[in-house]
Formats: C-alpha cells, sequence, structure tokens
C-alpha cells in the first residue's frame, strides 16, 4: 500500500501547486474593488491549506491498510475528506473574489464548513472501525468450525479402505454444513468435539477401524448436540 500513497501523495502535491499558483497569480490581476491579501484573503487560503493537509493525513491513514479489503474500508474516509477539501476550496475561493467582504465572514462560513467536513470524516472513520471490529469479531467467532473443517476434510485423504473413508466424509459433512458462529455458551460441546476428533485422528495413524467407528459415532451425536444448542441459542 506505500506505494500507493506514494503516488497519491506525488498528485495531492501538484494540486496543491497548482492551487496556489493560480491564487497568488490571480491576486494581482484582480479588479480594484476586491481587496488582494487582506485578512479574508489569509483566513480563506489557510484555511483551504489546512484542508489540503487534513486530507493527506486521512489518505495515509487509509492507506496503512495492511491489504485491499481494508483499505476498501477506508475508501469513504479518503473520499469524505477529499469532499471537504472540494467545498473548503471553493468557500475560500468564493469568499477571495466577493468585494468588500468582512474577516468575520470570512471566519464563520470557513468555521462551520469546517465543522461539518471534520464530522463527516470521523463518521467515515468510526464506520470503518465498526465494521472492521465486526469482520474480526465473525472471524473469530467462525475459527473453530473452519479450523475443524480443514481438518476433517484433511483427514479424509488419510483413510485407509473405502469404509474408513466413507465414515470420515461423513464426519466432514457433519463438520462442513454445522453452523459456523460459535459463542460462549458452546465451549464444553467444543472441548468435547475436540477431544473426540483427537481420538479419531488417532484411530486413523493407528488404522483402528474400531476405534475410528466409535470416535466418528460419537463424534457425530456431538456435532448434532452442538447444532441443537446453536439453533435453541438463536
Amino acid at each position: 500500500m506505500k506505494k500507493g500513497f506514494k503516488l497519491y501523495a506525488l498528485c495531492w502535491a501538484v494540486l496543491l501547486a497548482v492551487y496556489n499558483a493560480v491564487v497568488f497569480a490571480a491576486q494581482p490581476v484582480t479588479p480594484d474593488y476586491i481587496k488582494a491579501y487582506d485578512a479574508r484573503f489569509w483566513i480563506a487560503w489557510g484555511v483551504t491549506i489546512a484542508a489540503f493537509v487534513l486530507q493527506l493525513i486521512c489518505a495515509g491513514a487509509a492507506f496503512k491498510a495492511e491489504n485491499k479489503k481494508k483499505l476498501f474500508l477506508n475508501i469513504p474516509l479518503i473520499t469524505e475528506s477529499y469532499g471537504a477539501l472540494i467545498f473548503l476550496t471553493v468557500a475560500g475561493a468564493a469568499l477571495m473574489l466577493v468585494p468588500d467582504c468582512p474577516a468575520w465572514i470570512a471566519v464563520i462560513v470557513c468555521a462551520v464548513i469546517t465543522g461539518f467536513s471534520v464530522i463527516a470524516v470521523l463518521k467515515a472513520e468510526a464506520a470503518g472501525l465498526a465494521v472492521a471490529a465486526v469482520e474480526e469479531r465473525v472471524k473469530a467467532d467462525t475459527a473453530f468450525i473452519r479450523s475443524l473443517s480443514a481438518d476433517a476434510q484433511s483427514l479424509c485423504a488419510r483413510a485407509n479402505g473405502e469404509q474408513q473413508a466413507e465414515t470420515l466424509k461423513k464426519v466432514y459433512e457433519a463438520v462442513r454444513f454445522s453452523d459456523p458462529v460459535s459463542c460462549d455458551a458452546l465451549n464444553v460441546v467444543e472441548a468435547e468435539i475436540s477431544l473426540k476428533f483427537a481420538a479419531l485422528k488417532s484411530a486413523v495413524a493407528a488404522d483402528d477401524s474400531a476405534a475410528l467407528s466409535a470416535a466418528a459415532n460419537e463424534l457425530l451425536r456431538l456435532i448434532s448436540e452442538r447444532n441443537n444448542k446453536c439453533r435453541a441459542l438463536k
């Protein structure tokens, strides 16, 4: 993501240079009734520059994402800050061109737009963090079944004979189609499932068909019990 931010920062620097070139090149040729470089001008210019800086900071925070998925969640942070920059640039330009505009009006206009812009940026950041937190929680809550399903699938390849393969396939399918979400109320039964799955693996390694069948039947019973509890908890 660093390469993407460097390119973004380069574009940002070009826009900032163009903005300043236009603003300071235009001032000397403005009509006489527009006062150049007065308090109103510096307020509008200063707030616009602050918006440029804020936008770059927001973009930098967004591009710090470890992967593309997190960067996607940070896109609203970039768009909101970019929208704030556009509004403040337009408002600043208007204030610079309004003849005999009092400085206090420039302060109020810039303060109001800045306030709403900051709120929008903060809301975008909060929304991104909330979605990321939900995804992390879902990932943690489904870790048990996802891990067990992967182990059961791998175990199928170690079956010795058609009967063992059929038994292990039933276990795998039972795990695969189980409710993926865990919770504290399922800790006990999931601990029992883990122990029984370890016994199943040992039976496969020892090529003990009787122990394998017994462990598989008990495992299927525990998985069914877990699924019933999942339905009862919803």
